[in-house]
């Protein structure tokens, strides 16, 4: 039985997401000071939108799309260098950048608990 349909699933998605869009930013931070050290971005939307398939399951024989792991593509930036020594980390994008995404993370996993208050009230809890 499925409770929620595809909400946590989808919610799922987007903390995988999150996390490795921190891991990616913290990556960057690091290498702030290495030399040729080009600034990773983590991108899902434009990986979704280049897709050219319906995604639809239009007959319960047909297979499941719900149940594949999303991939994130992971660029390095080469549009731009901002140290005399080939590095293209921006703190301050970076910095910036993480504060979105901890604000995104945390707006979902209010979702979830929301979501799983939900059925602990329906179940008869407080």
């Amino acid at each position: 039985m499925n409770l929620f349909g595809q909400t946590i699933s989808n919610l799922e998605q987007g903390l995988n997401y999150s996390s490795v869009k921190n891991q990616t930013i913290g990556n960057n931070i690091a290498n702030v000071d290495t030399p040729g050290y080009k600034a990773k971005d983590v991108s899902f939307k434009d990986h979704l939108n280049a897709a050219s398939f319906d995604a639809r399951q239009t007959n319960q024989r047909h297979i499941s799309f719900s149940g594949q792991e999303p991939s994130f593509n992971i660029s390095a930036r080469q549009d731009a260098t901002y140290n005399h020594n080939g590095n293209s980390v921006d703190i301050d994008k970076e910095m910036s950048e993480l504060a979105k995404n901890q604000m995104y993370y945390q707006a979902l996993t209010e979702r979830i608990n929301g979501k799983f208050s939900s059925i602990k009230t329906a179940v008869g809890g407080r």
